[in-house]
């Protein structure tokens, strides 16, 4: 992306630096039923801008690569619904983990709100997906139609081949990207080699082929011809951000000390600095460029707004023409109401303390079920239909179904046994091979022998009719792979023993 030359901002055919060189950006006070009005912006290179690249491409390689590559044979990342299996990066999830889920969510949002806190809307600004698409269409809109003054032509002409050219050109560049997104979301859910191949085939599954057309839509409506409103209207983040929000909080702002009062003026290389103020004109030039830049079309002159991102465009589009007319940099920029109103800042506040207490609480909450996780699950279910059984030789028989799932990445050979109750005689299948991602139902019976009954019976001057057992499935080849179910054996209320 070629960015707005020098010759651009500041006319090189004239001394005068003044307002008529740049067209008005289109904003103004909203009507929320009034029809939008397009907003064109105007490229701009610097600082922050270079700083938005690091972060945008990452994120923008991150997600069209993962589902690509393997990771000990899978797919790297993969949410396969149907089968109840959740890969991440080798490590295998179940529905009965998604209690972890709950932590991460938690965990994401304690730390979205304590960036929020310390710096504004830098996720907004940087990092968010709306963001980060959104600008790859722009960046596609410029390419294929030229610069903000252009743009606004060729809208304004009538139609011709030239136009048309230039939007269908436009059109399907966006729509092959938002193409290649949906794919690649569907891709999370199903395996996207599969699906690659058989999507540009006869054999291409209806549904597969519904979710990736909606969400290939989803994107080319929202970075394309929605953008600004998705944020301004339909995130709910710019809606709380004000209660996040204190005089400490980091957030782009406009200096008006020592801007106002704006005005054009003469620029000449021999224009001193000193020579403005005696002329009673603060440093803005009223120059319109920090609004022609903004992809939300406000301007930042009128004080913080919900719908400011915090992208820094307009910083960088300030501190260029401070450039150019030798003042210094900063007239727009990073800082705290606090510190524009001379007074200290402050970054360890009560807030940012509970949220950083906080967060890493839940981290070491996290790390810790994420360590002592066992990939084994264990679950008995008692005959309800008969509560004991007793034998001819006065024995008494409970029987269960355990649920036995291997949640590893290999497969094991289990061994299940019993404690909590002496004389207890386990009848059935005890060892059993069980493959990855494997459950299998195991029907067996506890036998206790008469003369364990009548020592229970005297023992207890109350005899329980029933009493705690544990159920327990540990493999052979590894005895960390362990895990252990409370059960429940049921004696009868008094039992006559043969003589």
């Amino acid at each position: 992306m070629k960015s707005a030359s020098p010759n651009n901002i500041i006319a090189s055919d004239t001394d005068a630096f003044d307002t008529n060189g740049f067209a008005h950006a289109e904003v103004g006070e909203l009507d929320l039923y009034q029809k939008r009005e397009k907003i064109y912006t105007r490229t701009i290179e610097g600082f922050f801008q270079r700083i938005r690249t690091f972060t945008g491409w990452p994120l923008l390689y991150g997600y069209f690569l993962l589902p690509w590559l393997n990771w000990y044979g899978r797919q790297s990342v993969l949410f396969d619904l149907p089968a109840r299996k959740f890969y991440i990066l080798g490590l295998t999830f179940w529905p009965q983990d998604f209690s972890m889920l709950a932590w991460v969510l938690a965990i994401a949002a304690f730390s979205l709100f304590l960036f929020t806190a310390l710096f504004g809307r830098v996720w907004c600004g940087y990092t968010c997906p709306q963001t980060v698409w959104t600008s790859i269409f722009m960046w596609i809109e410029q390419y294929t139609e030229g610069s903000r003054n252009q743009r606004i032509k060729l809208d304004e002409a009538p139609w011709s081949m030239n136009k048309a050219l230039r939007k269908t050109a436009k059109h399907s560049l966006w729509f092959g990207f938002a193409f290649f997104t949906g794919f690649t979301f569907v891709g999370y859910f199903t395996p996207i080699h599969e699906l690659g191949y058989t999507f540009f085939t006869s054999a291409v599954n209806l549904t597969a082929l519904f979710w990736v057309m909606l969400f290939t839509v989803a994107t080319y409506v929202n970075a394309g011809w929605m953008r600004e409103q998705v944020c301004m209207y339909m995130c709910p983040y710019a809606r709380f951000q004000s209660a996040m929000f204190d005089k400490n909080t980091l957030i782009v702002s406009y200096d008006k000390k020592r801007g106002e009062p704006r005005g054009s003026r003469k620029h000449t290389i021999d224009h001193h600095y000193e020579e403005k103020r005696a002329d009673g004109l603060g440093d803005c030039i009223d120059c319109q460029l920090c609004v022609q830049v903004c992809p939300t079309g406000i301007d930042i002159r009128n004080g913080l707004q919900y719908q400011c991102i915090g992208c820094a465009l307009c910083i960088d589009a300030c501190n260029s023409v401070m450039d150019k007319m030798h003042y210094p940099k900063g007239l727009i920029r990073y800082t705290t109401e606090n510190k524009l109103s001379g007074l200290p800042g402050k970054i360890m506040r009560p807030r940012v303390i509970g949220y950083i207490i906080a967060i890493t609480i839940m981290c070491a909450l996290l790390g810790y079920k994420l360590l002592s996780r066992t990939p084994l699950q264990l679950d008995v279910i008692r005959d309800r239909g008969q509560l004991y059984i007793v034998r001819d030789d006065d024995s008494i028989e409970n029987s269960y179904t355990l649920n036995i799932m291997n949640m590893d990445n290999s497969d094991h050979r289990y061994r299940i046994g019993v404690s909590g109750m002496a004389g207890l005689s386990l009848l059935g299948d005890t060892e059993f091979n069980l493959q990855s991602g494997e459950v299998r139902k195991v029907p067996v019976r506890l036998s206790l022998a008469a003369g364990h009954v009548e020592e229970h019976e005297e023992k207890e001057k109350s005899p329980k009719t029933n009493q705690d057992i544990y159920f327990s499935a540990t493999a052979l080849d590894n005895d960390r792979l362990h895990a252990q179910h409370k059960s429940r054996f049921i004696l009868p209320d008094h039992f006559d023993f043969a003589q």
